[in-house]
């Protein structure tokens, strides 16, 4: 998670300039990984807030909230403010494993996404996507940027956004090449694909 995290912030600091980020936060992985990078966008000079409406009770996940508490990241309640104020979102809701439709209060912040005009960085696969169908039927949010975490996801190739990265260097060398993933420059957590 701490890799997962550290290569969304240095994609997002390679593309976008520093400012405002509001990141939307999930209860699972993907939103783990939202808090880490929140907490890297800090000390990369961005100024980042947190919509977090579903914090669970696991103990990893109260200490990566700690760790934002610390760097003194705020909570909002108000996505509409929040978006407003922003100019960047992260999509750190939903990651590969989620299925079904999603329910309250994530079903409006999905929507709230799908309206917005601000441009939006999705961790991994942008929420409310299939894993590997993607979002056939257009309904879904459309990323200015996706930051393929280990390897890139079927669904990666309905990404039409303008920059696509790679990130963590999770994978060992032999399946690296035995998968055609491309080799990190120097000591970068992340690589842009497209």
């Amino acid at each position: 998670m701490e890799l997962a995290g550290l290569s969304v912030a240095e994609s997002i600091a390679a593309e976008y300039k520093r400012g405002k980020v509001l990141l939307c936060i999930g209860p699972g992985n993907n939103g783990g990984d939202g808090l880490v990078a929140a907490r890297h966008l800090t000390q990369f000079g961005f100024r980042p807030s947190l919509f977090y409406p579903v914090q669970p009770s696991k103990d990893l996940y109260k200490a990566l909230m700690l760790q934002c508490t610390a760097f003194k990241i705020p909570v909002i309640q108000d996505l509409d403010a929040g978006l407003n104020e922003c100019d960047l979102i992260v999509d750190a809701i939903f990651g590969f494993s989620f299925k079904g439709s999603p329910r309250a209060p994530f079903d409006k912040a999905l929507l709230a996404l799908r309206e917005t005009d601000k441009p939006i960085v999705a961790v991994d696969i942008p929420s409310g996507w299939d894993v590997e169908a993607g979002d056939p039927q257009g309904t879904g949010i459309r990323p200015d940027m996706l930051i393929s975490l280990t390897a890139p996801k079927l669904c990666a190739s309905g990404f039409s956004g303008r920059f696509h990265y790679l990130g963590g260097r999770f994978v060992p060398p032999e399946m690296a090449s035995a998968f055609g993933i491309p080799t990190y420059p120097d000591t970068s957590n992340c690589i842009r694909l497209a």
